[in-house]
């Protein structure tokens, strides 16, 4: 798909990707540029419910734990005795 910028620097957002998105008038969203492309990323309309449960099986308190014993063993060695 294909759009081109009007004169008032608005682009528009392809009826096929609206639908498949359910994208409405007056949605949210955040340009990224990361210096060789830029992506598009809508903002949902409650963040903190559409990341509820992304962390699900990650092991996150595990992890956490693990950098925790990582950063008390290189607390110490940096500690004169």
């Amino acid at each position: 798909m294909q759009t081109t910028l009007s004169r008032r620097g608005q682009l528009v957002l392809a009826a096929e990707i609206r639908k498949r998105y359910n994208f409405r008038e007056g949605d949210r969203f955040v340009w990224l540029d990361d210096g060789q492309t830029i992506k598009l990323i809508p903002i949902p309309k409650d963040p903190i419910t559409a990341l509820y449960g992304r962390g699900k099986g990650e092991n996150l308190v595990e992890k956490l734990l693990e950098d925790r014993k990582k950063d008390r063993r290189h607390e110490q060695r940096k500690v004169p005795a």
